[in-house]
């Protein structure tokens, strides 16, 4: 969407980026780590206590906003943030954000209403996108292609911690406290994190003799307005309207209509939010289409395999929810041990070995008997974490190699933004196909939530958990093929070597 012309304020050389902070490396990496568990936390954390939220603010009928409208803000912020990174440098991008961060929590904390709340889980969100692209982008800066995995396997283990300890420490904080204070823990863990960042990351001094920098604010702004309503279409699609219906056909024809404008503003754009390389260059238009399907399939674990657990297998929540965080445990372990694969194969091959694998994991939870045991289904989520480490941290890690330093925040967040945009379209597209099998097996409409709100509270015939566990295997079917999709878009558009840039700053310690 138009050509990037680069000034030499942009451009730090590789060496120079690898060498910000070496002194006070091991501080850095932990503002890091402490800023991506904001991130980590935040959905997980606020899950536990919505209904202490609703017994007090009211609201019940909008409070999924409270999630989604956090995602959204986070999701279309992505592309933004990674140009003003690679623009104005990492650090005060992500100072900035970890700030309106910070702000949105304690408004957040102090929300009269549910609107109220959710306004303000919206700024959150704002400075969220800024947390998740510019740690990972920054962590790149930090070391050289051989010591990436090293620290990309700590903030893996970051949001596996997070994963577990999330609702853990939301449900005491609600029980004990007030839901107020989930949000408030935020400010000293931010505040740390800023402090340290401020104190011990020193980027190089950037030439300013060049042409200043032009920002794409039109362009930033067509983003944000395309992806908010197209994100809106998807999430509320089916649940605040029909898909089938005037609403729906509203936003996404609207939605439609803002992707036309975004394209005619990028492409007239001097330094364009979403550039057109990221879908020029095969390799970083591969790891786009691939990582768009891990979001697309995870959805499938994420959602649907706890209410599998509960309402077919007969497990309480916490158990329920062990057999889904297992992933977490093997995830990080099979991440910070692919380098070993991708020294020797390349990360294209090391990519596809991953979800060639998690393809075949996929195919096998349909086949589980009925109604079986708890083992089985998490000995399959370990297996898959394992997998999908294989897959994703080779990928993020390829791509950052193979451009410098003043395209690497923009690539990063725009496998991100793909990553988070599949998430939400896997979201609306499984949604549809469960409460579709329901309503044939079920013989009427119904949908998955209230179906299990009727398993809760009576002793549902056998013909009602069937039905579940069919709708959860078409579901798993639906994550198969999208694992499926990411194999072939690898296989058929990255090369099978990444040209890995051979910049002196990729290569020393």
């Amino acid at each position: 969407m138009g050509s990037s012309r680069r000034t030499k304020s942009a451009i730090p050389s590789a060496a120079q980026s690898a060498g910000a902070g070496t002194e006070k490396r091991g501080a850095v990496v932990a503002a890091l780590m402490l800023a991506m568990a904001l991130a980590a936390l935040d959905s997980t954390i606020v899950s536990t206590a919505v209904p202490q939220i609703v017994g007090d603010l009211g609201g019940f009928s909008v409070f999924s906003w409270l999630f989604s409208g956090y995602l959204l803000a986070v999701t279309v912020t992505l592309p933004v943030y990674g140009k003003l990174s690679d623009t104005f440098g990492r650090k005060p991008v992500l100072i900035a954000g970890a700030a309106l961060f910070l702000l949105g929590s304690l408004l957040c904390a102090l929300a009269w209403n549910m609107g109220a709340l959710i306004a303000f889980r919206i700024v959150q969100g704002l400075g969220g996108g800024a947390l998740q692209g510019t740690v990972q982008t920054l962590a790149a800066d930090l070391y050289p292609l051989e010591q990436r995995p090293r620290i990309q396997a700590k903030l893996s283990t970051v949001w596996a911690t997070s994963a577990v300890a999330g609702p853990a420490v939301g449900g005491v904080l609600a029980a004990y406290a007030d839901w107020r204070w989930i949000f408030l823990v935020n400010l000293p863990v931010g505040a740390v994190a800023m402090w340290l960042l401020a104190r011990h990351l020193h980027e190089p001094q950037r030439d300013t003799s060049g042409p200043r920098p032009r920002i794409d604010w039109s362009g930033a702004l067509a983003v944000f307005a395309c992806g908010g309503v197209l994100l809106t279409a998807l999430v509320q699609g089916g649940v605040a309207w029909p898909w089938l219906s005037a609403p729906s056909t509203a936003f996404f024809g609207t939605g439609l209509a803002l992707v036309f404008l975004v394209v005619v503003i990028e492409r007239r754009a001097a330094e364009p939010i979403i550039p057109g390389w990221v879908w020029r260059r095969p390799t970083i238009a591969a790891v786009n289409l691939a990582l768009g399907a891990l979001g697309l399939l995870m959805v499938a674990p994420t959602v649907f395999l706890p209410t599998y657990a509960q309402s077919v297998l007969g497990l309480a929540p916490i158990a329920a929810g062990f057999v889904l965080s297992v992933w977490t445990l093997s995830w990080p372990v099979s991440a910070a041990l692919s380098q070993h694969v991708y020294r020797r194969i390349g990360f294209r091959n090391t990519a596809m070995l991953g979800i060639g694998t998690a393809t075949l994991i996929l195919l096998a939870f349909p086949f589980l008997p009925y109604p079986g045991s708890a083992w089985q289904p998490t000995l399959l989520m370990l297996l898959l974490g394992g997998a999908l480490g294989l897959f994703q941290l080779p990928l993020i890690i390829g791509v950052q190699s193979t451009v410098g330093w003043s395209e690497r925040g923009t690539a990063t967040a725009s496998v991100l933004f793909c990553r988070q945009t599949g998430q939400t379209i896997g979201a609306a597209l499984f949604g549809a196909v469960a409460n579709g099998v329901l309503a044939s097996r079920l013989g009427g409409a119904s949908d998955l939530d209230s179906v299990t709100r009727a398993l809760d509270s009576t002793a549902a015939p056998e013909a009602t958990r069937r039905a579940i566990a069919d709708a959860v295997h078409a579901v798993y079917f639906g994550a198969a093929g999208a694992a499926a999709l990411a194999f072939v878009a690898l296989l058929v558009l990255a090369p099978r070597r990444f040209p890995v840039l051979k910049d002196p700053g990729d290569s020393g310690s």
